[in-house]
Parts: C-alpha cells; sequence; structure tokens
C-alpha cells in the first residue's frame, strides 16, 4: 500500500495489508530483501520456521528476520493484518535515555519459536523475494528439516498488552516517540529509517492540557493502522484494518469532532481503553501505491474531516 524503499538500496519500508484463507501447504516462502514485521488484526498465524514453531495472536506482532524460510498455517481458517518490510537496519529495541533500564518494550517480554523440525520427504517449492521479484526453486523435501542452529539471530514476537507506556503527569501532549516499540536507525540522528509504535490503552492526566494529538507538522513521515477498538484523534471513519497516511511535513491533527469532544471534556483523569493502534514512521516520504489508490476503499476528499473549525482565540477556549 505504501513504500518508499527497496532492496538495493538498503534502506527504506514498505507498509501494506496480508490476507490468507488458506493453509500454505508443499511450499515455503523466504524474504531476501527485508525482514518482516507482522501486525495481526483478526485471526491467528502459526509459522513454522527453519527455528521452530511461533503461534502469533491479534495484540501480537511477529518478526521474521530476512532469508528465513517460514510457512504459514492458520488456526481459525483465515487471517488478516499489517505487514511491514524493514530493507534498513534490522529493528531493535530504542535507546531508553533518562527513561532508565525499564520501561516501553522490555526484552524478557520477547519470545522466540519452540524448536520443532518437518522430516517430510514430499516436494516441495521454496520461494524467494529477491531484489524485488518472485522466484521458484523445486525441491524434493521440506527446507524445514534443521534440526539444530548455533547464531544469534531467530524470529520473534511480542504482546503488546506487555508495553510498558510512558506518559506525562504534568502537561501538554508527549512526543509519540515514548511509544516505540522498535526502531530501525537510519544514518541521521533524531529520525530513523522506520519507527513502530503503538498507541495502547493508558491513563490521561494531564492537567490545563488538549490531550489529544495537536495539529503539527513532522519531519517524519506517519503512516497509521489499527488494530481494535477507536483512536482518539479520529471520531469516525477508521476503523480496526484501516490504514492512513500524513507524509512528512503534512499539516494534520484531530478532525472537527474530536477536537470539540477533547476541548469541551472534563478535565479529570480517564483512561483509554479497548483500543490498539499503532505507527509506522520512516524518514523518507512514503509513496502510495497504485493498488492502494485503485482501492474502492479509499477514502476521498479525506481533507473534509477539518472543515468547520471555528476561529478560536485564547479566551475561547476554557482552561
Amino acid at each position: 500500500m505504501l513504500a518508499n524503499g527497496d532492496a538495493t538500496s538498503g534502506a527504506g519500508v514498505t507498509v501494506g495489508h496480508y490476507g490468507a484463507t488458506r493453509d500454505m501447504t508443499g511450499r515455503v516462502f523466504l524474504d531476501s530483501d527485508a525482514e518482516l514485521l507482522f501486525i495481526p488484526q483478526t485471526g491467528s498465524i502459526d509459522f513454522r520456521t527453519e527455528f521452530g514453531r511461533l503461534v502469533v495472536a491479534p495484540g501480537e506482532i511477529a518478526v521474521l528476520p530476512r532469508g528465513m524460510r517460514w510457512r504459514a498455517l492458520l488456526p481459525e481458517g483465515a487471517a488478516h493484518g499489517y505487514v511491514v518490510q524493514n530493507f534498513g537496519a534490522d529493528f531493535r529495541l530504542p535507546e531508553l535515555g533518562p527513561i532508565g533500564s525499564n520501561g516501553l518494550a522490555n526484552v524478557r517480554d520477547f519470545e522466540v519459536p519452540v524448536a520443532a523440525f518437518e522430516d517430510d520427504d514430499t516436494p516441495h517449492q521454496c520461494i524467494n523475494r529477491y531484489c524485488g521479484a518472485l522466484w521458484v526453486a523445486d525441491v524434493p523435501h521440506s527446507p524445514l528439516d534443521v534440526v539444530a542452529w548455533h547464531g544469534n539471530l531467530a524470529p520473534y514476537k511480542y504482546d503488546l498488552a506487555k508495553f510498558n507506556t510512558i506518559g506525562t503527569v504534568s502537561y501538554d501532549h508527549p512526543d509519540p516517540s515514548i511509544f516505540t516499540v522498535l526502531t530501525s536507525p537510519s544514518d541521521t540522528p533524531g529520525t530513523a529509517n522506520a519507527d513502530f509504535v503503538i498507541f495502547p490503552p493508558r491513563w490521561m492526566v494531564g492537567e490545563d492540557t488538549f490531550r489529544p494529538p495537536w495539529f503539527h507538522r513532522n519531519v517524519m513521515s506517519e503512516a497509521m493502522g489499527l488494530i481494535t477498538g477507536a483512536y482518539d484523534a479520529k471520531a469516525g471513519g477508521f476503523a480496526p484494518g484501516a490504514l492512513s497516511l500524513h507524509n512528512r511535513f503534512t499539516s494534520h491533527g484531530p478532525d472537527l469532532a474530536s477536537w470539540r469532544a477533547a476541548t469541551d471534556a472534563t478535565l479529570e483523569p480517564h483512561k483509554i481503553d479497548n483500543t490498539m493502534a499503532f505507527m509506522v514512521e520512516s524518514r523518507w516520504p512514503l509513496l502510495p501505491t497504485k493498488v492502494a489508490l485503485a482501492s474502492p476503499a479509499l477514502q476521498s476528499g479525506y481533507d473534509s474531516v477539518w472543515d468547520g473549525f471555528p476561529k478560536a482565540r485564547l479566551g475561547d477556549v476554557k482552561p
């Protein structure tokens, strides 16, 4: 749906959807171009990999390293979600800086596959994505027949409910960087090849503060998705499974309905609950694909959500 890089440049990402209605049988896949970040929205995926088995459900994420063979099985018979191809530096945990040793996504909560292998001598297809093209090799057995590995690179998954959210306890809406789960650094400090950030259930307690994101422009492009629930800066039209884009230097912020609700709200502690949104940020523009622009689900006239804003003066907004 969105892209800004490729394997030959060694930088950039793609952000898209996946949909599956049947198991992969007699076939495995490997992406030699990019590591893959899967963000399930409906339906679990049972990944069978060269390292073993990794079952990932909605509310969790999985990262499969580039060049690793795997197949996908569907315990519920179908699955849909988001997938990110990362052509740049491998995803890692962000530096915590003044936060200290604990907070955000903790190392102890990441899981690797349960060791397993297949002893299957039936013919298989091995499909390889290499330099943007798909290549097929026929092999006389399952490529997932490895019984042991020695190394330090493996697939992993993470339960987003275990994210230790950091937020303000005084005033002002904090920068979304404090919600970073994984980052792929770039060669420019302060910007990333790709950041994966989430907006999970959390308490809002800021005083004398407009609590949703205010109107802003970024030096990073923002691709946002919704796994479940609603997002506090979008009152309608942004359902689970949707994908939005605000490219760098593009002004954006809450729609009119969200702005009115937040402006009139009584500023008392309240919890944003039953939601999980995410964002993939990148220092480069994300270009919509032809498939995205031709989709019947494309929201035309998106900028109309900001129509009707009154001219606000300092005394018009209550403290």
